[in-house]
């Protein structure tokens, strides 16, 4: 990687952190199955997702340029088959500068209820990020797993949501 410094160096850590959250969003759970009737077992939903994101911004705390603190803000609208299916913001906050780590987290408001997700990225970002869902509200309040996701340009994203409940 060339030495990147100074002002460059920031916009590069901030362009970045912007490609590397990594959040999703998705659609209904399906019912539990139980292959025994004594024992439940957990369900796993596999959907697929397209993020565009709809606006983001930086918040720049402390000196100028990066340092711990500094976030990165997203919104994105989640489209399944086209069909816009929900959407989710995401905050990634710088915890180291050189090498790069954030902190990401994101929430996923869907008709259903509301997942949410986290990740400790490190940049340069691998070419898929696997986020851990940590949580959730209506069908989506025993939900855990991940949400894979691959960069598809400068604001779009492609998903791969692991669900189990």
């Amino acid at each position: 990687m060339p030495d990147i410094t100074g002002t460059r160096r920031a916009r590069y850590l901030l362009a970045a952190a912007g490609a590397a959250v990594a959040v999703a969003g998705g659609a209904a759970l399906a019912p539990s199955a139980s292959a025994d009737a004594t024992v439940a077992r957990p369900h796993a939903t596999t959907f697929e997702l397209v993020g565009q994101q709809t606006s983001s911004g930086d918040v720049d705390l402390g000196e100028p340029g990066i340092s711990v603190g500094d976030q990165r803000i997203v919104h994105e609208d989640l489209y399944r088959d086209g069909e816009k299916v929900g959407d989710h913001s995401s905050v990634c906050t710088f915890t180291r500068v050189s090498p790069a780590a954030l902190q990401c987290i994101g929430t996923f408001a869907l008709p259903e209820g509301q997942f949410s997700a986290q990740s400790l990225l490190h940049l340069p970002a691998p070419s898929s990020v696997d986020v851990g869902i940590t949580g959730g509200s209506g069908a989506y309040s025993t939900a855990r797993g991940f949400v894979r996701t691959v960069p598809a340009g400068a604001t779009e994203r492609h998903f791969t949501v692991r669900l189990q409940r």
